[in-house]
């Protein structure tokens, strides 16, 4: 029997998917080297969520994030604690399903130390 990670619901569903939606935007293949330029730039770990949000890198890479007015900072603090914690693991799930080339180049990203 393998592990299966409990369900939970989401409480704010709205702002959660809009900020789903920004993240799957900003990992996909044609975006993500973009996304890993700007968190490069900024000096960030990719892993350090925190920081990604409070330097909006995602909307210097999402087109429909940067449009509709919200912010990835303004939408994670709208979440529930529970809500915040699930999208945090989707979004680090979301880095390790880049491709593994790309990931190869911006190595010093994603060292943990």
């Amino acid at each position: 029997m393998g592990f299966e990670q409990a369900t939970i619901k989401v409480e704010k569903q709205k702002e959660f998917d809009e900020l789903k939606s920004a993240i799957e935007r900003a990992f996909r293949p044609e975006k993500a080297e973009a996304f890993l330029k700007q968190v490069q730039s900024k000096g960030i770990r990719v892993r350090d969520w925190d920081k990604v949000i409070a330097q909006s890198v995602i909307e210097r890479v999402d087109e429909t994030l940067a449009k509709s007015g919200s912010t990835t900072r303004a939408l994670y603090e709208s979440l529930t604690v529970s809500d915040q914690a699930q999208m945090r693991e989707f979004y680090l799930s979301k880095l390790e399903s880049v491709d593994a080339a790309l990931r190869h180049r911006f190595k010093k990203l994603y060292q943990y130390y």
